[in-house]
């Protein structure tokens, strides 16, 4: 399920060349630690299993890919090069840093498989809000939103056989935090994730627009890790999905708006805006005026990042959303609100409350890094594709949200109770 793989072998089969896959390994990618590396790693030894029954060799690259590719074009003979997109400011740097690299006649394409509507056809800029985009979006769906060819066992046998890959040696090439470890719940690989997609459309899809927002039901596709890994296309969930829209009409239609629409609203923040994680050039002005009107009203708490890590603050709420991320690498959407707010209220500055709540999400969702995770937080805490709500202390128009508004959603304590420090 993946637009940039049938492509590339599309252009093979015209030209009746051979096709490989290369991925790249990088030693660090921002504040990804070892949960993040072995849940990709585990879904690409997946990857390399189906590549091979595909008579398509599968080679792992360590290092940046400006060092490793060009080389690997050269040495191969390999005729044209296709690449996947993603909207953030390092991978595109890569993306640059290969073209400029390539030898003069190796075509390159880069091909959108991560949206449905490809990013740039979507819309051509950044777009203020939800309400700017969705019809957009909406009225491209029908020509993006089909079917997926099948890849086929590639005919052309290619004389570059991929070498074993000796995973053991990937894992020592890494320079990443090996404190945060991998989590229980959720296997790597599209055949967990395809699993997860079934298990959400057969128990919990007629939940998902009653519920959505109860941390304690089960009610949530959980599907973002393997979105966000490219393990489970988007695409492929919607048009599962789709199929029982008779059956739970507003289940898959607030779907359909957070998986299609939010999402890719988020990927256009990114694509068109390069500040994506900071308040200076991203936030609106309505935003930063009023954020900066209200940078010396008392905090009634201030807490150090390491205080919000291991979730001692005085609000259990809070601290349970935090533990449950620290300890499953995934915390309840809506409590993903509540948790970027109150870091808001309770650090120095909007500056400093967003560097420490892109830090932790990045360093414990297994979703972090992603364009998801910068505008979440950027909408609670500087308004982006928000509105000015009424005025009040710290949070000047940015909407805000407490603690007895939680306790009016869903039972707070069941949820404080789940995840309970260990004492």
């Amino acid at each position: 399920d993946n637009w940039a793989f049938l492509y590339a072998q599309r252009l093979a089969l015209k030209q009746e060349l051979p096709l490989q896959v290369c991925f790249c390994l990088v030693p660090k990618f921002l504040d990804a630690t070892i949960r993040h590396y072995s849940f990709m790693l585990k879904g690409l030894q997946e990857v390399a299993e189906e590549c091979a029954e595909l008579n398509i060799p599968f080679h792992l690259l360590l290092g940046y890919a400006k060092d490793v590719l060009p080389t690997f074009v050269v040495e191969h003979g390999v005729g044209g090069l296709v690449t996947d997109f993603c909207p953030l400011r390092l991978p595109r740097q890569w993306v640059e840093d290969v073209r400029e690299r390539l030898p003069e006649d190796v075509p390159f394409a880069q091909v959108d498989a991560h949206n449905i509507v490809p990013c740039w056809v979507a819309s051509p800029k950044q777009e203020y809000s939800a309400r700017t985009i969705r019809s957009k979006i909406h009225a491209q769906l029908p020509e993006f939103l089909t079917e997926f060819p099948p890849i086929i066992r590639h005919p052309y046998t290619s004389s570059c056989l991929a070498q074993p890959i000796a995973w053991e040696v990937c894992y020592s090439s890494l320079q990443v935090d090996h404190t945060v470890k991998e989590v229980e719940w959720a296997t790597p690989g599209t055949a967990a994730g395809l699993a997860v997609l079934q298990s959400f459309i057969a128990e919990r899809l007629k939940f998902f627009g009653s519920h959505r927002n109860d941390p304690n039901k089960a009610a949530l596709s959980n599907l973002s890790p393997w979105f966000h890994f490219g393990q489970v296309s988007t695409q492929r969930a919607i048009l599962e999905v789709q199929k029982h829209r008779s059956k739970y009409k507003e289940s898959v239609d607030v779907f359909v708006e957070e998986a299609v629409v939010r999402r890719e609203l988020a990927e256009n923040f990114c694509y068109y805006n390069e500040n994506y994680d900071s308040m200076q050039g991203s936030a609106y002005d309505w935003a930063q005026t009023t954020l900066k009107l209200h940078i010396k009203d008392k905090r009634p708490f201030l807490y150090k990042l390491e205080e919000l890590e291991h979730g001692t603050t005085h609000d259990p709420l809070w601290n349970a959303a935090q533990l449950q991320m620290v300890q499953e690498g995934k915390m309840h959407g809506f409590l993903r609100m509540y948790w970027a707010k109150k870091i808001l209220e309770w650090t120095h500055s909007p500056e400093e409350a967003l560097q420490f709540a892109i830090y932790l999400n990045d360093r414990y969702e297994l979703d972090g890094r992603d364009p998801n995770g910068y505008v979440g937080c950027l909408w609670s805490i500087c308004g982006i594709h928000d509105q000015g709500w009424p005025e009040r202390a710290i949070f000047g128009k940015i909407r805000y949200m407490n603690y007895a508004g939680c306790k009016r959603k869903f039972d707070v304590g069941q949820f404080e109770r789940r995840y309970a420090p260990c004492t």
